[in-house]
């Protein structure tokens, strides 16, 4: 789609559709203008030769290199141009190299041979001249110097380890020691510690004969007979022609086999090539088996504990024991919907080599599958540019062929800052994707890359490193600075509004109010790198957005993405990112394809989860920002069942799950028949079954009926099956009728998603393409369709992941959980405990939003593909903001029992005492066995445990007093971004509390529990020795909410200057409040007046 580098804005609904000329702005500049003074490989001036003019390497193209680099391309490199590929020609003044042919024009006996700069050799190739002369692997003589010349050096690059071997008799005045041996195997398996040379012309020389003797067996040469060699190439190649007709095929199992595989000797069963792509690892029954025995002892030791606190009330405390008894059973509830779906925990392991085998043959087009690569942003100031530049730069880089990848960021604030930073970032991005290609550096974010304090030179053995690494620094820090410079311009913003640099209004300025925005930056318009290589495209999307429209925030953001990238490029994979989150590992996309491409289960996954990983957070993990026990623990469960649920961001998506089509079912072996029964038999067993076969056909009629129509469709035909009584006219407008409800009216995106395997449909102009693709994101095109509904991200919450997810295991898919070892994707989280309770409460009232819906897991999609444990896990992730108001009220208790000096539980007997001992001990015990086959540390389960205290009685609560009011009263809450890493130093903003009536409710449940405790002690002290023993039940239950509210007590107590004082008076003030009024109101105080008792004391 060749826009001219310009930018596209357009309403199909206004009939608007501009190019726009921002050429300073929008464009990509190609190729350099050639100077013929600086060389583009290492940067120093190029000389000028004898005859006055300017060192020219390749007279093909002219591409300026200086004369050293020149040399060092002819000796260690490939011996071609960077640029046109070109062999390069031996130059006056260089010295001869391997494959030089005789030039006849020049005499340069002097340097041809380069005998003045041998000792000038660097260091590896010294040592390499070395080894060969005293390991003999080269075969031949050393010169007088003591250095290989390049005859020699040519016969080391062949392969010693290959015997000689000629087709005549052996020579008596060939030495024993240039025949033939056979290595012994313990020689066989060691590796060279210095690897010679190897040319690509070295194929080229050819050697003089070498007889054998032919009396002698061949196998004392390590080799058969010369027919065996033939017969060896041709199965190869046999081979290799099999494997390249390796079709996709599903659960068959060994049925489907072609004739020419079952009668061939010579075709292996287990082929490299043909195995699975991956592979489950269950966690070991050592570990296990003894977890799900706790877990079914822990069910028992509940049920005794609540036979027993049921059995036996507080009399004297009735409301308080009835309280803790709602609220155990709640905690009980809540346990055993998150206790379950971790009952069959997997691993997974991933195969790169073998992906490589099957679908990247040597010499062909590599026929891995295309991806679309989405990034979402909205506010440039929340989230900075230069975060969205290193992930789109690590998009850019990653390790997958160019051709194959497009990535799409979408600025859903229409905000010019975020254009032309995408458009510096383009722009840098023709230097840093060949050096990160070139070097195979990880990460590919030079953000994080240069911030790396490890030692950079590990693994690299190319002399050019260290000075291309510098240079590159240098460039990114110019970058960074350029950046900077835009954000710092972008505060002030003009009255009139932002325009371009050719003069034109910026069609962004007002935010809410806008046509469509399409930018190509790099891909088809001809923009390559440094060295003459092409790079992935990166496009620039931004939807149509006017007054009166519901835009449906991020997921209507990601819809619109999903179209837009359909009309483009078309892959039928995708994967989304946050504009914070990079790709940590080059090698995430083949990861996700080996899974994705299984001949044999790919076909039903519909994403590859990864986890989510974080930089710049603490070490000891305050708020819990990692998230490890789910991460870690949990979502292992989920993959054993039906697959993860979908996080929101480092996921990779099959197109068509996200079309709302069914997932491909197993088609059923046909039925067994038996010949050895009598045929009268047959007839009536056939007639019952003729009878029932009715009956149940009836039935399944009336149930397709009432089922919804979302059954795949692969072509307009299918659609037409089943229509009768309507004329041809009606026949052929009724399929586009059914696919435009759906999809909405664009007939090339409707045919784009009939494409199964991706592509852009055949016969399509770039005009066409830019006017769908303008009409595909106005903000009426999914006005009376099912986008948001059945199609794409589904609306209805503001953590339409989880939605999105659980619709699509609804039809039938499943999920797969991926984790490398190298973390696939990183990024930065909230770290201040504002930003983090405020993240906390919108994935909550997400939550809420969901349980109150239709599409709560409580009650839809029966009957589908969705597995009881995977229902479980759902309804799990939705219910659980209602422990928020059992959990406060559990945590208000101690306070009240040490105010009053009554407690929830009556006097403890030995039956009790053992029943509270085991109770705790399986809750330990359960613990330590989720850390040992989860692989968390005992830090990140206590850190999970205290942060779920801390949000579930502030940001839960809050989260279903907004979900209720949303729901019941209209009420609705603005989304808030929350913000990313910024450059303040590392855990500058640890401390920072920020106002926000989050902070009340936990604050408050601290301070009358400290106050309990001081009053309970105070009271045992005035009381005597006897009244301590009581004291310890109340004060353990204090404790036990004051150590998980620490987190937060350390916070304020770091930083007491940046604690908003109204926090502090509120907390105060609601406490003094609670503990006065519950002076003044003592349900638990006799009212019946003075009580006359007998002093005991005998008067007479």
């Amino acid at each position: 789609m060749d826009t001219k580098g310009r930018l596209v804005a357009g309403s199909h609904n206004r009939n608007e559709f501009v190019l726009i000329n921002a050429d300073e702005v929008g464009r990509v500049t190609s190729v350099k203008e050639l100077s013929g003074q600086i060389c583009q490989i290492c940067g120093d001036e190029i000389e000028i030769t004898v005859d006055g003019e300017p060192f020219v390497a390749c007279n093909e193209c002219a591409f300026p290199i200086c004369r050293p680099c020149y040399e060092y391309e002819r000796r260690e490199g490939n011996q071609s141009c960077p640029q046109c590929k070109t062999r390069y020609k031996r130059i006056k003044g260089s010295p001869r190299v391997d494959g030089d042919e005789d030039e006849e024009e020049f005499d340069d006996l002097d340097n041809e041979f380069d005998l003045a700069n041998y000792p000038r050799r660097d260091p590896h190739s010294v040592a390499e001249a070395v080894l060969s002369s005293r390991l003999n692997i080269g075969r031949g003589t050393s010169n007088a110097s003591g250095f290989a010349t390049p005859s020699e050096v040519d016969a080391a690059a062949l392969n010693p380890e290959i015997p000689l071997l000629t087709y005549g008799q052996e020579d008596d005045g060939i030495s024993a020691d240039k025949h033939a041996l056979i290595i012994p195997p313990f020689m066989n398996r060691a590796k060279r510690i210095h690897p010679m040379p190897f040319s690509d012309t070295a194929s080229s020389v050819s050697l003089p004969p070498r007889p054998m003797d032919p009396k002698k067996d061949l196998a004392v040469y390590g080799y058969g007979t010369v027919a065996w060699k033939d017969r060896m190439e041709e199965w190869r190649k046999r081979q290799n022609d099999k494997l390249q007709m390796v079709k996709h095929q599903g659960d068959g199992g060994g049925s489907g086999h072609n004739d020419g595989d079952v009668d061939d000797p010579d075709m292996p069963k287990m082929d490299e090539g043909r195995q699975p792509l991956s592979r489950k690892l269950p966690i070991s029954s050592s570990k296990i088996n003894p977890y799900r025995m706790v877990i079914l002892l822990r069910m028992v030791i509940l049920g005794l504990f609540f036979h027993y606190r049921i059995l036996h009330p507080v009399k004297d405390a009735y409301a308080l024991w009835l309280t803790s008894i709602i609220c155990e059973i709640w905690f009980a509830v809540s346990w055993i919907f998150d206790q379950f779906p971790k009952w069959f925990p997997i691993e997974r392991e991933t195969y790169l080599d073998r992906l490589s085998l099957r679908y990247e043959k040597e010499g062909k087009p590599s026929e891995l599958a295309p991806i679309d690569v989405y990034v979402s942003t909205v506010d440039p100031l929340k989230e900075p540019p230069l975060i969205t530049a290193n992930t789109v730069l690590s998009i850019l880089a990653v390790d997958y062929p160019v051709d194959k990848v497009a990535c799409y960021v979408s600025d859903d604030g229409a905000a010019m800052l975020t254009f032309e930073a995408l458009s510096e970032t383009s722009e840098f991005a023709r230097k840093w994707v060949p050096f990160c290609k070139k070097f195979n550096i990880e990460p590919r974010a030079p953000e994080w890359y240069f911030a790396e304090k490890v030692d950079y030179l590990k693994d690299k053995v190319h002399p050019s490193f260290v000075r291309e690494r510098r240079a590159m620094k240098r460039e990114y820090e110019e970058f960074k600075i350029r950046i900077n410079g835009l954000v710092t311009m972008a505060q002030k913003v003009p009255e009139e509004g932002w325009t371009m640099q050719d003069g034109t209004p910026w069609p962004g300025n007002d935010v809410r109010d806008h046509p469509g925005m399409i930018q190509v930056f790099l891909g088809n318009n001809g923009v390559h790198d440094m060295e003459g290589n092409e790079l992935p495209k990166l496009v620039y999307v931004s939807r149509e957005k006017r007054p009166g429209f519901d835009h449906h925030k991020k997921a209507g953001a990601m819809n619109a993405l999903i179209r837009v990238s359909a009309v483009i490029s078309n892959a039928p994979y995708m994967l989304n990112v946050d504009c914070d989150h990079y790709i940590n590992n080059s090698k995430a996309l083949r990861e996700s394809m080996c899974f994705m491409m299984d001949p044999t289960s790919g076909k039903k996954i519909c994403y590859v989860q990864f986890p989510q990983r974080f930089d710049g957070i603490d070490r000891h993990d305050r708020y819990s920002n990692r998230n490890v026990v789910f991460f870690d623990i949990n979502m292992k469960g989920l993959d054993g069942i039906q697959g993860p649920i979908y996080v929101g961001t480092g996921c990779v998506f099959r197109r068509q799950a996200l079309y709302g089509y069914d997932a491909p079912t197993k088609k059923k072996p046909p039925g067994k028949t038996c010949n050895c029964l009598p045929k009268w038999f047959c007839c009536f067993c056939n007639s019952r079954k003729k009878k029932s076969k009715g009956k149940s056909k009836e039935k399944s009629k009336k149930s397709k009926k009432a089922k919804e129509t979302s059954t795949q469709i692969h072509a307009l035909e299918n659609i037409e099956e089943g229509i009768e009584g309507i004329d041809n006219e009606k026949s052929s407008l009724m399929p586009q009728i059914k696919f435009e409800k759906k999809f909405g009216q664009s007939p090339v995106f409707i045919a784009s998603t009939l494409l199964e395997d991706g592509g852009v449909p055949p016969g399509a102009t770039s005009a066409s393409l830019l006017k769908e693709a303008i009409h595909v994101i106005s903000c009426g095109y999914e006005d009376k369709t099912e986008w948001g509904k059945e199609v794409g991200w589904i609306y209805g919450s503001v953590t339409e992941d989880i939605l999105t997810g659980f619709k699509m295991h609804c039809h039938g898919w499943r999920s797969v959980y991926c984790i490398p070892k190298r973390p696939a994707f990183k990024g930065s989280a909230p770290i201040n405990l504002s930003d983090r309770l405020h993240q906390v409460l919108r994935w909550a009232l997400g939550s809420v939003e969901i349980l109150l819906s239709r599409h709560c897991p409580i009650w839809y999609g029966y009957g589908c593909g969705l597995k009881p444990l995977e229902r479980f896990s759902y309804i799990n992730s939705v219910v659980y903001p209602l422990t928020s108001v059992p959990l406060v009220a559990y945590c208000t208790l101690p306070a009240v029992c040490l105010l009053t000096g009554k407690f929830i539980v009556p006097e403890i007997s030995n039956y009790a005492s053992i029943l509270f001992m085991l109770m705790f001990l399986s809750i330990a015990v359960t613990s330590i066995l989720e850390i040992q086959w989860g692989g968390v540390g005992i830090d990140d389960l206590w850190r999970n445990e205290q942060f779920w205290v801390i949000g579930g009685v502030s940001s839960h609560l809050f989260a279903l007093f907004q979900g209720l009011l949303k729901v019941l009263a209209g009420v609705n809450t603005a989304f808030t971004v929350t913000s990313k890493g910024g450059d303040e130093g590392d855990f500058a903003e640890l401390y920072l509390f920020k106002w926000t009536t989050l902070l009340i409710p936990p604050l408050t449940l601290l301070i009358i529990n400290i106050i309990g405790v001081i009053v309970g002690i105070s009271d045992a002290i005035s009381n005597g020795y006897e009244s301590w023993g009581p004291l310890f039940g109340r004060l353990f239950f204090a404790i036990w909410v004051i150590l998980h509210l620490y987190p937060f007590l350390k916070g304020m107590m770091g930083r007491q200057s940046n604690v908003p004082t109204i926090i502090i008076v509120w907390s105060i003030l609601l406490a003094s409040i609670f503990s006065l009024l519950w002076v003044r109101v003592n349900p638990f105080l006799d009212r019946g007046g003075i009580v006359l008792e007998v002093c005991g004391l005998d008067c007479d």
